[in-house]
């Protein structure tokens, strides 16, 4: 029988040693709320919530995405088992922590970058906003119409009905379980639940659909390019966005802001929008309201432009560096960094700084910043597909992964 001390597990400069550290020092305090039994309480032990956040930020830096795949590593992985001392994990008590104190996590990411500008490890002078598309989960086939939902509600209420009778019944039901009975029932509701929720999803895509047909050529939908909306039965919420491949597939849209100086993440949002416009006000009052700080020049690409975004952040004293968008009649109107007649001040402001060399410099850096972030956490966090259904879920799942992507880079910078 060979003798082992648990700490041997792994080595002394693990990075998991850090993590553990790092999540130590943090005031968990929201996460301990849920708890019911304490100390003179009855009630059944909990596991800790320390221990449910390191394990989340140490499979979140491995690229962990899956509550099963942690379970397994619990008991295979010598890091994962250090940290749980040897004792295995239960998946669904994983799951439902990853996606259940949204607010706690959101907090818990802003406790960190606090932590980090307190250290003077990053600044918000000048931040870089970019999107990147994560695959939903949810298969393209789940999307449809309005009539065909309507039926597969009507079909989805009707066997809720069916079943809750046949479950009823003592004779027909005799050989299920009580544990599968549960389980019948609490899918066929959930069934019925997305169904209506992907029908509830219907008058926002046909108002959305209302406004594209408005700018859209006669020609173009006689050639059918504008077909009726829908929505999925699978997640609701998500939407088929073009990606960075050039397909189109069911995503969310993960929104990032990012120091350029450090290149830390301040601030995270998902959406389910295709396109990135009128992202750059909130990031920025994100950012401002997690650091305190204010943010000064604000980098992104043309996606995000529109003149009223120029106007706004001009009255908030921010200097943006976005790229003009170039003429379609260059002879008429000449390069994109001329003025126009109907340009407001800001407008003309920004078009002609844009064209010098200087704003050109600054904005190499957007690149240089964000398609770094999203490399990092696409192919290494597991920002890759989503196993969680919804926007408020795909959130903390992207809260996760910028959280261990900021302690991958400054954790033992705040234990110093």
């Amino acid at each position: 029988m060979a003798v082992s001390c648990p700490d041997d597990l792994v080595e002394a400069d693990h990075p998991v040693r850090v993590v553990w550290q790092v999540v130590c020092g943090l005031d968990l305090s929201r996460f301990y709320e849920a708890i019911k039994a304490r100390d003179g309480v009855g009630g059944r032990d909990a596991t800790d919530p320390r221990l449910l956040v390191a394990l989340w930020l140490g499979a979140a830096t491995d690229g962990v995405g899956s509550a099963r795949e942690l379970a397994k590593l619990c008991v295979e992985s010598s890091a994962y088992r250090w940290l749980c001392g040897g004792v295995s994990m239960n998946h669904h008590t994983l799951s439902d922590f990853r996606v259940g104190f949204a607010a706690a996590l959101d907090e818990l990411f802003t406790q960190v970058i606090v932590a980090l500008v307190d250290k003077k490890l990053v600044s918000v002078h000048r931040v870089s906003q970019d999107g990147v598309r994560v695959r939903a989960c949810a298969g393209a086939s789940s999307f449809r119409r309005k009539d065909r939902l309507r039926l597969l509600h009507a079909q989805a209420q009707q066997h809720v009905d069916d079943l809750r009778k046949l479950l009823d019944d003592p004779e027909q039901s005799a050989a299920l379980s009580c544990k599968k009975k549960a389980a019948m029932e609490r899918a066929a509701i959930e069934r019925e639940q997305r169904v209506a929720q992907a029908i509830a999803q219907l008058p926002e895509l046909e108002a959305r659909q209302a406004k594209l047909a408005r700018r859209v050529s006669k020609a173009d939908k006689a050639k059918g390019k504008l077909k009726e909306p829908r929505a999925s039965t699978t997640d609701p919420e998500a939407r088929v966005m073009k990606m960075p491949d050039g397909g189109f597939r069911p995503a969310v849209n993960v929104q990032l802001a990012t120091d350029t100086a450090s290149r830390a993440i301040l601030g995270v949002e998902v959406i389910n929008a295709g396109v990135d416009t009128q992202q750059l006000e909130p990031m920025r009052k994100q950012v401002e309201d997690r650091t305190g700080g204010k943010v000064r020049e604000h980098l992104a690409d043309g996606g995000y432009l529109t003149f009223d975004d120029v106007d706004v952040a001009a009255a908030a004293d921010v200097t943006l560096y976005l790229p003009p968008k170039p003429p379609r009649d260059p002879e008429k109107n000449g390069t994109q960094y001329e003025p126009r007649k109907s340009d407001s001040p800001a407008v003309r402001d920004w078009r002609q700084r844009m064209g010098t060399e200087q704003a050109r410099e600054i904005y190499k850096e957007r690149a240089a910043t964000s398609e770094t972030v999203n490399a990092d956490l696409t192919g290494f966090r597991g920002l890759v597909q989503l196993t969680v259904r919804g926007l408020a879920k795909a959130r903390c799942a992207a809260l996760w992964c910028a959280l261990a992507y900021n302690l991958m880079h400054f954790g033992r910078a705040m234990l110093a």
